[in-house]
């Protein structure tokens, strides 16, 4: 649209200019030519009727003369005014001769030499024309003025119906002109921006992850070397995305490899550490401590191998949903009781069946359990756990604890893995992909999960879900 305005701008300017001399200019050369056509004749009926004027003139010949010179126009649109002293006489009867003006008759009695002037006259304009007399022993000829005045007043009608025609073919030669500059604007338009939205919708595939796509280069202009160089971007971009991707899958083919591998020999130090525990109070202190401090690692270990394959789950989009429709409420408190936290939490759930919903239980138990086990380990009692039925058919679960609160510079990270709020804390209780896998599971069922700070201290997790209630029964899989 700018292209096409400037254009036309431009066309409308050039054709304004152009018109406007050329009207100027010929305007010029038909007013100058009547002038001189008129003042030419004017002369020659002058000098041929001159010698039959009196010497000084009276009032009848002054009329005489004026008609003579007034008839002598074929086409019968002069008028004529003869001045000798006081007298004077016009070719038509009682003629008032308003276009003869002061300036023009100071400039007849101050100068022998012919002068003009054109006279606005209402509707249409006139030529007033002014010379002396010049005679001799009653022959016209140059020489001293003899005191008669001749004006001649001609309407310029004709000369005025050139020139209005002369504007109406500038105005009518103007709207071509735009129409072919617009013409010009949209082609050169269509040429320059057919390309530029190409490169956009080429853009627009590239950031929907279509990295294959590739312009057609043709020519070799700036737009052609712009098409080339992102022809060389995307395929840059595609080698480089399918190089990472291809490392993201050996990581997670590596992880889950190493944790699949490491389960049988963990089981194995397991039902060692067990049998040692068992023994460990027949055994000497130092010997006794060792087989504690084994079996503690064991677990966490087994605890740090079994989130790692979730992980690696999550990640291959192999993490399944098995759907089932139960009460919530019910749900949380076996979560609680078999992890013996009944007596640690202060509970506060709606009454059985009250609020029933489609969730996966195994991955809502983990999810119920990170929170809570988080707020013991890093908050302080009294911990809360919270059910009810939220705005929009929606269940939210929310775990608060009456500790320090999250940091805010921290708050934000909560749900990355292994992320750490203290840096030179090296060693926790857990995986430290416990929030990470809540996270995880929360999404697959379509939820959201978030953290906070309590005004009145403490920290505050809210997990929400939707409530599925009238979906089919069967589980299924994302």
């Amino acid at each position: 649209m700018r292209l096409v305005v400037a254009f036309a701008l431009v066309a409308a300017l050039t054709a304004g200019t152009t018109g406007a001399l050329t009207f100027r200019e010929a305007r010029t050369g038909v007013l100058q030519q009547s002038q001189d056509t008129v003042i030419k004749l004017l002369r020659t009926h002058v000098d041929r009727l001159a010698p039959e004027l009196g010497v000084p003139p009276g009032e009848f010949e002054l009329r005489r003369f004026a008609t003579s010179l007034a008839g002598a126009e074929p086409a019968g649109t002069w008028r004529v005014l003869v001045a000798y002293g006081g007298l004077s006489a016009t070719s038509a009867p009682d003629d008032p001769f308003e276009e003869l003006t002061p300036a023009l008759r100071a400039a007849v009695d101050s100068s022998t030499a012919t002068v003009f002037q054109r006279v606005d006259s209402g509707d249409h304009t006139s030529l007033v024309v002014g010379m002396s007399v010049t005679f001799t022993a009653g022959t016209a000829a140059t020489g001293p003025a003899s005191g008669v005045q001749v004006f001649l007043t001609v309407p310029q009608t004709t000369e005025q119906a050139y020139v209005d025609a002369l504007v109406t073919a500038v105005e009518r030669a103007t709207v071509p002109a735009l129409g072919l500059a617009v013409l010009l604007a949209l082609l050169a338009a269509r040429g320059v921006l057919r390309p530029v939205r190409a490169l956009r919708r080429a853009t627009r595939s590239i950031a929907e992850g279509r990295l294959d796509t590739r312009l057609d280069v043709n020519g070799s202009d700036e737009l052609a070397d712009l098409s080339h160089t992102f022809n060389e971007t995307a395929a840059a971009l595609e080698e480089s995305v399918a190089e990472l991707r291809g490392m993201e899958a050996r990581a997670r083919r590596f992880a889950a490899d190493v944790s699949h591998e490491l389960r049988t020999p963990l089981a194995a130090m397991s039902a060692v550490t067990d049998v040692l525990d068992e023994d460990a109070a027949h055994l000497d202190p130092d010997t006794a401590t060792a087989v504690r401090l084994i079996s503690e690692e064991t677990v966490k270990l087994a605890r740090l191998v079994d989130d790692l394959m979730e992980i690696s789950r999550f990640d291959a989009g192999a993490a399944v949903l098995h759907l089932d429709e139960i009460d919530l409420a019910e749900s949380l408190r076996r979560t609680l009781a078999a992890r013996a936290w009944t007596d640690l939490v202060d509970v506060r759930l709606p009454p059985p069946d009250a609020l029933r919903g489609r969730v996966d239980p195994r991955r809502l138990d983990v999810v119920v359990a990170n929170l809570v086990g988080n707020a013991l380990r890093h908050g302080a009692r009294p911990v809360h756990l919270r059910l009810y039925e939220g705005e929009g058919r929606i269940a939210v679960v929310e775990v608060l604890d009456s500790g320090p609160g999250i940091p805010d510079s921290v708050l934000p990270h909560v749900f990355e893995r292994f992320y750490k709020s203290d840096a030179a804390r090296t060693r926790t209780e857990g995986s430290g992909l416990g929030l990470a896998i809540t996270a995880e599971n929360v999404r697959m069922h379509g939820g959201t999960v978030r953290a906070a700070n309590r005004p009145e201290g403490g920290a505050v997790f809210t997990v929400e879900l939707p409530l599925r209630r009238d979906e089919p029964t069967r589980g299924s899989g994302q």
